[in-house]
C-alpha cells in the first residue's frame, strides 16, 4: 500500500538544471574554473552546491577553504535567485499531481538544492503549502547519492503522521542516478523521469516514464 511520496525539485518539479550551470559559471569562470555544459551534466547534475563548488576546485587541484565555500554559496544563491526572478516553467503534469497528491497522502519535498532556491519556485507555481515536509541542502551533512535527505524526509513524514508512513511504502520521484542511489538506499521505490538522463541509465527505479503527465495517484498505488 502506498503510504508517502517524496518529490525531488530540480529536474522534476522545474528544468532549473540549466539556471543552476549558469549561475556556477558567473562564480566559477571569473576563478578559471569554469566548465561546459557537458561537463556539468557529466560530473555536477545531482551535487549539491557546496559538493559541486568543491568538485571543481578538486577537479583543478585547487585548495577550498571553508570561508571561500560559504562566500561562493552565498554569492551563487544570490545569481540563481536574480535568474529564477524572470519566471521558470514547471514540467509538464508536475504541478497537476502535485496537488491530486496534496491533503490526500503525506507528501515530502527532498531536494539538493539550498532553501533559498526552492522556495520563490514554490511560489510562482503556486505550490508553497502543498508538501508537508520538505528537506533541502541546508539540512543535511552529505548529499545525493547519500541516502541521508531522503531517511531525514520519511523521518519528518513518520513524525508528522505516526504510524502511517514507512520507507517501504513510499515511492520517489527523481530524475538521476545519485537521486535514485539516495532513495533506494533508503529505502524507497522510485518512479524516474527521463528529463535529466536517458532510460537506461536511471537504473534502480521500478518504473521510468517520460514524462508525467497522465501519471496520477492511482499509477502510483501500482507501484508499491
Amino acid at each position: 500500500m502506498l503510504k508517502a511520496v517524496v518529490f525531488d525539485f530540480d529536474g522534476i518539479i522545474v528544468d532549473t538544471e540549466p539556471l543552476h550551470y549558469k549561475a556556477f559559471q558567473e562564480l566559477l569562470v571569473p576563478l578559471g574554473l569554469g566548465y561546459s555544459w557537458q561537463e556539468y551534466l557529466d560530473l555536477y547534475i545531482g551535487f549539491d552546491d557546496r559538493d559541486a563548488f568543491r568538485e571543481a576546485f578538486r577537479v583543478h587541484g585547487r585548495t577550498l577553504t571553508d570561508q571561500e565555500l560559504k562566500e561562493l554559496i552565498k554569492g551563487k544563491a544570490a545569481a540563481f535567485l536574480d535568474i529564477v526572478s524572470g519566471g521558470v516553467a514547471p514540467y509538464p503534469g508536475v504541478v497537476e499531481l502535485i496537488r491530486s497528491i496534496s491533503g490526500n497522502l503525506p507528501l515530502a519535498l527532498c531536494s539538493g538544492a539550498l532553501s533559498s532556491d526552492i522556495k520563490p519556485i514554490l511560489e510562482q507555481l503556486g505550490l508553497t503549502d502543498a508538501f508537508d515536509v520538505k528537506v533541502t541542502a541546508d539540512e543535511v551533512a552529505a548529499s545525493k547519492p547519500d541516502p541521508e535527505s531522503y531517511r531525514l524526509a520519511v523521518q519528518r513524514l513518520q513524525e508528522r503522521f505516526p504510524g502511517h508512513v514507512d520507507a517501504a511504502g513510499s515511492i520517489a520521484v527523481e530524475d538521476t542516478p545519485a537521486g535514485i542511489a539516495s532513495a533506494t538506499g533508503a529505502g524507497l521505490k522510485v518512479l524516474a523521469v527521463t528529463n535529466s538522463y536517458p532510460g537506461e541509465r536511471l537504473t534502480g527505479a521500478c518504473r521510468v516514464v517520460e514524462t508525467l503527465a497522465g501519471v496520477d495517484l492511482e499509477g502510483l498505488r501500482l507501484l508499491v
